[in-house]
């Protein structure tokens, strides 16, 4: 048992080490601990005010995922210090003209779209302001856990603007119409049992528990067939875009390609009563 313990600890630094060779950002540090990576929003200065640098950087990040050169089951994405995200950064876009506004609308909008399509389910860590673009990145995620301490908003309106980043799409769709209006237009900001109430997030920790917690759920799903968990994903999200019949379609037709694959092991390590060799 020792000898296994130190074997994992001696994995995951070199998987670090490795990792951050590969990979130089400014906005972001990343975090391998087995199956499950932690990317954090690391501006802790600028309370992680998202700017052109971050989207750059995440959109090359969630890219070597794709490529396969970050090997995780699950991604976690968190804040460092105080907040997750408090907002775009205003300092950027305050001379912006109207055709570079609408171009950082989209350069947001393309790299959240990234956090859908991936095939690796993405939790976000809510460890504290979650505003503006900062919402609308945690909206973008599969689903949502937060600290006890966590403040949420979507306060444009107070700058005369409107969110940029599908914020006025993805809010009604987790928390319906009337909820999502009164939130965008009076820009209140609601704290956690607030937005568990309105199902924007599923769970509370207290700050000091939550990123271990959240860990723990994804080491939960990690340990599940990687195929079904990024089929699954994949399937849930195309019913949401599409008609009930096309996505009951779409999963008759992934559900029976791992018949003879992945889902054969596993029925067959349930009826042998012992764990599948995924």
């Amino acid at each position: 048992m020792a000898i296994f313990f130190i074997s994992n600890i001696c994995h995951t630094y070199i998987v670090l080490i490795e990792t951050q060779m590969r990979m130089e950002y400014q906005t972001l540090r990343f975090e391998q601990d087995g199956d499950v990576g932690t990317i954090f929003i690391n501006r802790p200065k600028a309370m992680n005010a998202l700017n052109s640098a971050f989207f750059d950087e995440m959109e090359a990040f969630l890219t070597e995922i794709d490529k396969g050169n970050v090997n995780i089951s699950v991604l976690i994405i968190t804040g460092e210090g105080k907040a997750f995200a408090a907002g775009a950064d205003i300092s950027e876009m305050v001379n912006m003209t109207q055709k570079q506004g609408e171009t950082f609308s989209q350069k947001g909008q393309q790299v959240f779209n990234h956090f859908e399509k991936l095939e690796t389910p993405v939790i976000a860590a809510i460890n504290g302001f979650a505003l503006g673009g900062g919402l609308e990145l945690a909206m973008a995620c599969d689903f949502r856990f937060a600290s006890s301490k966590a403040k949420f908003g979507q306060p444009e309106v107070n700058l005369g603007l409107i969110p940029g980043y599908a914020g006025t799409q993805r809010l009604p769709r987790l928390v319906g119409l009337a909820e999502a209006l009164y939130m965008l237009t009076t820009a209140e900001m609601i704290d956690s049992p607030e937005a568990l109430r309105i199902g924007l997030i599923q769970k509370i920790y207290e700050p000091e528990e939550l990123l271990d917690k959240v860990k723990e759920t994804a080491q939960t799903i990690a340990a599940k067939g990687p195929k079904a968990v990024k089929k699954v994903k994949a399937v849930t999200r195309f019913g949401v875009r599409n008609d009930f019949m096309e996505g009951s379609e779409k999963e008759s037709s992934e559900f029976g390609s791992l018949f003879e694959n992945e889902g054969a092991e596993g029925m067959r390590a349930f009826l042998e009563k012992r764990k599948p060799n995924w």
